[in-house]
């Protein structure tokens, strides 16, 4: 391996932030970041030589349930509604041990490395049913993983039916003291108010932000944005809020969608689109054409409010389907969200830049000082990447390899990456 030696990758063709590749070579450092990018770069490192490869910074996928993947066979859910899984579920989450938990999550994360995402955040739920095993369990696995990719973790406090406030209350410091974020999914609360307080004050309390699933339903006579939105204001989140699904703001009429949106510009309030579950889960009541349930995908992207795309669930009671490919996930978003064809670059940044701004990665992208997380491909452009994917691909995570799909070299016939710097993890 290179680990430890500066090396320089020659003549790729970058695809940076107005998704037009333009030819640079990078210079990788010792600690895996990126020192320098630039036309024929020189100096005494080992040469990489890319041949006109596209590279891209590595995904995000901004929003999984680790503690859930991989339960499906386990927790069925024969009526396929939201209720449904999350019962399901819950009754698995009682006796699921902390071993099962990580050997499921190992396995989905490092399907999800091999198609290129670096950084995965989480929620896992913390409530009667799952206990702290779930978030016990994963911290574990975020420090295990650390040299190879950032997982970030939300406690989920759930509000289950009959479950009092009480014991989320007593419970939650505890929790978010082992995560990065705070979430809750305020509209299956018997007291959406009191459990919307809870929430924000412990987030305020230990400086984390805040992930919502953010009404995920299709009644447009019982959302709660109006009750987010002052407690945003009210404990200084703005910038630190996300809320994930927002699937109502499909169903209420226009003039009132147009005032939430231009509340979440107000208050810098990023929205995360989970296509697979809501497609899924939602409008299984509707007589004739029943709604894809996701939110308004393409009226966010084109009022500018921060929209990224994720996985959420992957083959469990929510979700019975899915690979870890942010690829796949952004071609479903495309579809489903009525997005055109030329909005591809806009595609790629859903599942690169934005998640990264909203999960507050410091260290991401293809710049002069960032973790050298990288894909590189065969593909020509952003359009050939988000419309068809690669059928080569090398993904770096901290400037090493740590999967290769096989395939024509593009820089010598008889050798690929991962043997010129050693063998992958």
């Amino acid at each position: 391996m290179l680990a430890g030696r500066p090396y320089l990758l020659c003549g790729g063709r970058l695809l940076t932030a107005d998704a037009v590749p333009s030819r640079a070579d990078i210079l990788v450092s010792s600690d895996g970041k990126i020192e320098r990018i630039g036309l024929d770069l020189e100096g005494a490192v080992e040469r990489i030589e890319l041949s006109g490869a596209l590279v891209s910074a590595a995904f995000v996928d901004c929003h999984q349930h680790l503690d859930k993947t991989g339960v499906l066979k386990f927790a069925p859910n024969p009526s396929g509604t939201l209720q449904g899984a999350r019962d399901a579920f819950a009754g698995y989450a009682r006796f699921a041990p902390a071993d099962d938990i990580i050997l499921r999550a190992t396995r989905t994360m490092a399907r999800c490395l091999s198609r290129g995402t670096t950084a995965i955040r989480t929620h896992i739920n913390v409530d009667k049913d799952a206990g702290f095993r779930g978030i016990e369990a994963m911290a574990a696995l975020r420090q295990q993983w650390s040299d190879r990719m950032v997982l970030q973790l939300v406690a989920f406090l759930i509000p289950h039916p009959n479950q009092d406030l009480e014991w989320l209350e007593d419970n939650i410091d505890s929790a978010v003291a082992m995560a990065d974020a705070v979430g809750g999914t305020p509209a299956v609360s018997e007291d959406p108010n009191r459990y919307l307080d809870i929430l924000f004050a412990s987030a305020a309390r230990h400086g984390r932000p805040l992930d919502l699933h953010m009404d995920e339903h299709l009644d447009a006579s019982r959302h709660l944005f109006e009750a987010v939105f002052d407690r945003v204001e009210k404990y200084n989140m703005q910038g630190r809020t996300v809320l994930s699904h927002s699937s109502v703001l499909s169903a209420v009429p226009r003039k009132a969608f147009e005032r939430i949106r231009e509340h979440m510009l107000e208050l810098d309030i990023g929205v995360v689109t989970l296509p697979a579950a809501n497609l899924y889960l939602q409008g299984r009541d509707q007589d004739v054409l029943p709604p894809r349930g996701l939110t308004r995908v393409a009226d966010l992207v084109r009022g500018k409010v921060p929209l990224a795309t994720a996985s959420d669930n992957i083959q469990d009671p929510f979700v019975p389907t899915g690979s870890g490919d942010m690829l796949e996930v952004g071609r479903w978003t495309l579809l489903a969200g009525h997005l055109h064809a030329d909005d591809m670059a806009q595609v790629y940044a859903m599942i690169t830049t934005v998640p990264a701004r909203l999960m507050g990665l410091q260290n991401y992208g293809l710049r002069e000082g960032a973790r050298a997380d990288l894909v590189i491909t065969d593909c020509e452009d952003v359009i050939d990447l988000i419309s068809r994917g690669p059928d080569r691909m090398l993904v770096m995570s901290r400037g090493q390899p740590v999967s290769e799909r096989p395939g024509s070299s593009w820089h010598k016939a008889d050798e690929n990456i991962t043997t010129r710097m050693g063998e992958t993890r």
